[in-house]
C-alpha cells in the first residue's frame, strides 16, 4: 500500500523504505537515487489531523527564507500536505517532509561552541515562529506540554521504583509551588517543544537543521530554553555546563528576564520528569519499544543530580552566565545578630562557621549562598528531608481537618492500630503526645501511678528530652556542669559501654542489680535507650537488658525503652532498638522520627499499665494524635514499608561501617567504630590510647562541614563523631563521606 501510495503522489517508482523509530506514529526513509524523503503514518482521529494541519503551517512559515535547516512539507497530488488513507485495514493520516542531512546531536561529542550556536539557532527559530497564531495549538493540553506537566501524574504509578516515584513526586511538587502561580504572567508563543539531541543536526560544528516538529505547542518561551537546556546536559558528568551554554546561546538573541532564569531549575527537572513518566508507561504498555526508554538513564542521573546540587546553587549559575545581578545574600554574622535580638543565645548554633539554611530534599540541605550539603546527621527528617508524601498527607489533611482527640475521626484509630502493630503483642496501648520530650514525661508519670512507687533508675549519659521530668530522668542535662544536679528520686546506673569497659553485659547488669538493691520496692521505672546517644553513641553491652530487665520488674518497677532515635527501622536489622537486646520493654517512648520533622511523640505501653493511668484524671493533649499529625505518622509508615527503608539502612548502614571500621584500620586515632543500621558513632582517640580526642573530633566536624557534609560530635568528652542521616542515604553518600573523613586525616598527620 505504502509503495504504491508513495509512485502514485510522489513518483517513487522503486525506493528503498526503512523503517524508523518513532513515539506513537510510524516514520519511514525513503531512499530513490540521490532522492531522500521522510514518510510519515499516524493513527487517524480528527484532533490529530486538526494538530498536523497547525505544525504544517507552522512548518510551511519557516520556509520563508529557504534556509534548508527545517523540514519542508511536500503536498500530494492534490495540493494538500495531509491525507487521510487506510493501511492495513486501519485510517491513517500520511504525509511527506523532505530530509535534512547531518549528523545528530546525540551522534557527536559537541563543543562547547555546538550548544552556544544551538541556544542562538533555536532563539532565532523561535523569533521566526513568534508571529504564528493557530487556535488549535494554543488550546492544545497534553502530557508533552511543560505548562502542562501534572499531567503526567496520572503515570507516577507506572515508575516501579518506589524512591524514584517519590524523586518525580517531590519535583512536580516542586514545580507545583514556584511555576504554576506565574506561569500565565509569562511570554507565550509557538515552540517547537523538543529540542533533544536526536532532533537537532550538525554540520561542520554548527546547527544544520531541527527536525520532528510533532511536539509543536503553544507555551512560555522560557520552557523552549528548558527543553533545550535538558537535552544538552542529562547525558553529561558537569550536568550544568552544556545547559549553561545553551542558555548564553539563546539569551544572546534573545534576552531572558529575571522570572524566567528564576523557575529553569524547577522546568528542567519536570521534563525529566515528564519523560521518565512516559517512559514507565511506555515500557508497561510495549516492553519491546526501546525508543520511549533509550533517555530513561540519563534522566535519572539528572533528577539526582539536580536533587544534590538545589534550586539556589542552579539559578545562582544560569544568571551568571547571562549577566543578571544576583543580590548577595545577607552575612552569617547579621543574620546571628537578628536571631539573637529576640532568640537567647542559650538556643546553640551549630559549627563554629553557622550554616543558614533556606531548603533542602531527601538527603540533601541548601544553604542561603546555594551551597548543597549531604545531610548524614539529622535523624529527625527520617525519610527523607520534604518527602513529598509526607508533605502532601499533611497539606490534605489540614485542609479537610485538624482538631483534638475528643472528637471522633477515623485517622486515630487506624494510626494507632498501624503503628501498634509493629511492636510485640504486650505493647497494644498508645497515648499520642506532640514530641519526645513530652512521651518521656507522660511515661514516667504513668509508672509512677502503676507502681504507686517515685524512684527512676536511669541511664548513665542518657537524655529523654526538655520538660522538667525528662530533665529529672537525664544524666545529660542534670549532671552537666551548669544542671540541676541530681534529683533525690533518682538513681543512676553506669554505662555499660563494651569499647570501655573489660566487663561483659552480664557483670555490668549485676553492678546494676546491686545498686538497686539500696532501693529496694522503691523504683517505679528504669528507662534507657538501646544506643546511647548522648554518651556516644554506645550500644548498651550484649546481654546487659537480658538481665536487668527482671531485676527491675522483680522489685514492681516498668522497663522503659527510649526509641526516640533508634525505632522505625533506623538500625536495619531491628524495626525497634530494645529487639538488639533481645527484651521486650513494658513502655516505649516515640518522638521526633515518627513525624519526619512534624512534632509528633507518643507512649505504647500494655493493657495493664494504660488501665492504671486510666483510674486517674483524665489525660489529654491538645495536638497528641490531632488528624493531621496522624495523617503524616501513617505517610511515613507507608514510606518506610513502599521504599524498603528499613532494609536500605541495614545495607547501607553496614556498608557505611565497614568503610569506617577499614578507616579505623589504618589510622589508630579511631579508637571504636559501632552502632547499628544509620546510626553510628566514631570514637577519637589519641594514638594508641583510649584517651578521648575532642581536638581531632572537632577538626573533622568542621573539616566535613567545609567540604559540604553534615555530621556532629556527641559524647561526655564531645570526641564522638555520629552520623545517623535520613533513612534514603545511598552507598554513594556513605563513600562520600569516609572518602572526605580520610581526606581530614591525612592532614591532620600531615600538618
Amino acid at each position: 500500500m505504502i509503495k504504491e501510495l508513495l509512485s502514485e503522489e510522489f513518483q517513487f517508482d522503486d525506493p528503498i523504505i526503512k523503517k524508523l523509530d518513532g513515539y506513537d506514529n510510524v516514520n519511514y526513509l525513503v531512499v530513490q537515487g540521490g532522492r531522500k524523503c521522510i514518510f510519515k503514518t499516524y493513527p487517524y482521529s480528527t484532533s490529530l489531523y486538526d494538530i498536523l494541519e497547525a505544525e504544517t503551517k507552522v512548518l510551511l512559515t519557516l520556509q520563508a527564507e529557504n534556509t534548508g535547516k527545517f523540514p519542508k512539507p511536500i503536498a500530494f497530488n492534490s495540493g494538500d500536505y495531509l491525507k487521510k488513507v487506510d493501511i492495513k485495514g486501519e485510517s491513517s493520516i500520511c504525509r511527506m517532509l523532505t530530509f535534512l542531512e547531518g549528523a545528530f546531536l546525540g551522534e557527536i561529542s559537541p563543543s562547547a561552541k555546538v550548544y552556544d550556536a544551538l541556544g542562538d539557532f533555536l532563539a532565532k527559530m523561535d523569533q521566526k515562529l513568534h508571529s504564528i497564531k493557530d487556535y488549535v495549538l494554543q488550546s492544545r493540553q497534553w502530557e508533552w506540554d511543560l505548562k502542562a506537566a501534572l499531567l503526567n501524574t496520572k503515570y507516577l504509578g507506572d515508575i516501579e521504583d518506589p524512591h524514584q516515584r517519590n524523586i518525580v513526586r517531590y519535583f512536580l511538587k516542586e514545580y507545583e509551588t514556584h511555576v504554576l502561580p506565574i506561569i500565565n504572567d509569562l511570554r507565550h508563543q509557538i515552540i517547537h517543544n523538543d529540542a533533544n539531541e536526536w532532533n537537532i543536526l550538525i554540520q561542520n560544528d554548527r546547527v544544520s537543521g531541527i527536525i520532528d516538529f510533532g511536539d509543536v505547542t503553544y507555551s512560555p518561551l522560557i520552557n523552549e530554553v528548558a527543553i533545550a537546556m535538558t537535552y544538552a546536559s542529562y547525558d553529561k558528568e558537569d550536568n550544568l555546563q552544556a545547559a549553561c551554554h545553551v542558555l548564553r546561546g539563546y539569551h544572546k538573541i534573545t534576552p531572558l528576564i529575571a522570572s524566567e532564569i528564576k523557575i529553569l531549575y524547577y522546568l528542567m527537572a519536570a521534563r525529566l520528569c515528564m519523560s521518565v513518566c512516559n517512559s514507565a508507561h511506555a515500557k508497561k504498555i510495549n516492553s519491546n519499544n526501546s525508543y520511549t526508554s533509550v533517555s530513561e538513564i540519563h534522566a535519572w542521573s539528572m533528577l539526582n543530580y539536580l536533587l544534590k546540587i538545589g534550586p539556589i546553587a542552579a539559578e545562582a549559575s544560569f544568571r551568571g552566565v547571562i549577566g543578571l545581578k544576583t543580590d548577595k545574600p545577607e552575612l552569617i554574622l547579621e543574620k546571628i545578630k537578628k536571631r539573637h535580638k529576640h532568640i537567647s543565645p542559650l538556643l546553640s548554633i551549630s559549627y563554629k562557621n553557622p550554616i543558614a539554611m533556606e531548603c533542602a530534599a531527601f538527603q540533601y540541605m541548601y544553604d542561603h549562598e546555594g551551597h548543597s550539603f549531604l545531610d548524614a546527621y539529622n535523624n529527625i527528617p527520617h525519610v527523607g528531608h520534604a518527602h513529598p508524601k509526607v508533605v502532601a498527607a499533611g497539606q490534605l489533611q489540614m485542609q479537610k481537618l485538624n482538631t483534638n482527640t475528643r472528637y471522633l475521626y477515623d485517622l486515630l484509630p487506624e494510626y494507632a492500630s498501624r503503628l501498634t502493630a509493629k511492636f510485640p503483642t504486650p505493647l497494644n496501648k498508645v497515648f499520642f503526645v506532640n514530641s519526645g520530650s513530652a512521651a518521656s514525661d507522660l511515661a514516667i508519670r504513668m509508672t509512677q501511678m502503676h507502681t504507686k512507687k517515685k524512684h527512676v533508675m536511669v541511664m548513665e549519659h542518657g537524655y529523654h528530652g526538655n520538660t522538667k521530668t525528662s530533665i529529672d530522668i537525664s544524666d545529660y542535662k542534670f549532671n552537666n556542669p551548669k544542671g540541676p544536679g541530681q534529683p533525690d528520686y533518682i538513681l543512676k546506673t553506669g554505662l555499660p559501654n563494651a569499647y570501655r569497659s573489660d566487663l561483659d553485659g552480664a557483670q555490668q547488669a549485676t553492678i546494676a542489680i546491686n545498686e538497686l538493691k539500696a532501693q529496694e520496692n522503691k523504683i517505679a521505672a528504669f528507662i534507657a535507650e538501646p544506643i546511647v546517644g548522648c554518651g556516644g553513641q554506645v550500644p548498651l553491652a550484649k546481654d546487659y537488658l537480658k538481665n536487668l530487665y527482671p531485676a527491675i520488674r522483680k522489685q514492681g518497677g516498668v522497663c522503659i525503652s527510649d526509641e526516640v532515635q533508634t525505632g522505625f527501622g533506623r538500625l536495619g536489622k531491628y524495626f525497634w532498638g530494645f529487639e538488639m537486646h533481645g527484651v521486650v520493654p513494658d513502655m516505649v517512648v516515640l518522638g521526633k522520627p515518627m513525624g519526619n520533622g512534624h512534632p509528633i511523640g507518643a507512649v505504647v505501653t500494655t493493657d495493664e499499665i494504660a488501665a492504671s493511668f486510666e483510674k486517674g484524671v483524665e489525660f489529654f493533649s491538645s495536638f497528641g494524635g490531632n488528624p493531621v499529625s496522624c495523617a503524616i505518622g501513617l505517610a511515613v509508615l507507608d514510606v518506610i514499608e513502599e521504599e524498603n527503608l528499613q532494609e536500605n539502612a541495614k545495607e547501607v548502614g553496614s556498608y557505611y561501617k565497614k568503610l569506617l571500621q577499614t578507616l579505623q584500620k589504618k589510622y589508630s586515632c579511631i579508637g571504636d567504630v559501632r552502632g547499628e543500621g544509620l546510626f553510628l558513632g566514631i570514637e577519637m582517640v589519641h594514638d594508641g590510647t583510649t584517651k578521648t580526642n575532642k581536638k581531632l573530633a572537632h577538626f573533622i566536624k568542621n573539616g566535613l562541614r567545609d567540604r559540604h557534609i553534615l555530621i556532629s560530635t556527641d559524647g561526655p568528652d564531645d570526641n564522638v563523631l555520629k552520623t545517623k542521616p535520613p533513612l534514603c542515604f545511598t552507598k554513594s553518600n556513605a563513600r562520600q563521606v569516609v572518602e572526605a573523613m580520610e581526606e581530614l586525616l591525612h592532614l591532620h598527620y600531615t600538618h
